[in-house]
């Protein structure tokens, strides 16, 4: 499990984003903090923690003023900052100090959902280790990009969208249409039609299975797997 400490000034939100994190599979809310003593405090005093989703407005500081203190101290503890604040200014010093991904409120639970799930297979590529060649390396860096899908063309729908994205994301291999059709309930022609989607905006990568005869079966996989 990825242990998560949730950080927010309004106690109702920080509890609503727990709610949200709790939902995404191989999440666990380890705390809740709504200051930035207490973020603090947390960071250090929990036995495991992989994750801070931390807000920007804290009643006695400021979200960037604790991750700059938490380097200093070298909590090297991962963060995605989820806040109102959308100056340029705060967010490029988000990156220039460590943050992943940087989420504006207000926001959904899948909003909430995808920046998890590209932290999760970002865990997930760097898990192997060892030296990494190129395309080891556009996988790592592709990983922090966000997973939801790009506005859909007409007579696509988010709700088909989205149960084939999850299929072929949770897959441990590649699939096919027939496969992805199965695990979803649409038909096979649907599956294909959104796979394709998928792999024009470079989402999915499409593989070739050659058999004894006949034409090589399309298959699919999620692109930032190996």
């Amino acid at each position: 499990m990825i242990e998560v400490l949730v950080v927010d000034d309004d106690t109702r939100v920080a509890h609503v984003n727990a709610a949200y994190v709790e939902k995404v599979p191989g999440f666990h809310v380890a705390g809740e903090a709504h200051n930035a003593a207490e973020a603090l405090r947390q960071v250090e005093v929990l036995p495991r923690l992989d994750l801070v989703l931390m807000d920007h407005y804290l009643p006695d500081d400021t979200g960037l003023a604790v991750v700059r203190e938490m380097r200093r101290r070298g909590l090297q503890t991962d963060v995605i900052m989820v806040t109102a604040a959308r100056d340029v200014s705060t967010v490029q010093a988000a990156m220039r100090h460590g943050a992943l991904q940087y989420l504006v409120k207000p926001f959904a639970f899948a909003g909430l959902r995808a920046k998890l799930e590209a932290y999760a297979e970002l865990r997930r590529t760097l898990d192997g280790g060892g030296e990494a060649e190129q395309a080891q390396v556009d996988r790592i860096f592709g990983a922090l990009s966000t997973t939801s899908e790009p506005d859909l063309p007409k007579g696509h729908s988010p709700t088909t969208a989205e149960l084939v994205r999850q299929s072929l994301m949770n897959a441990e291999g590649p699939l096919s249409a027939q496969e992805i059709a199965e695990r979803t309930g649409v038909s096979r022609q649907t599956a294909q039609r959104y796979l394709k989607l998928l792999e024009r905006t470079g989402r999915a990568r499409l593989t070739l299975k050659y058999g004894d005869a006949g034409r090589p079966e399309h298959r699919y996989v999620w692109a930032t797997r190996g």
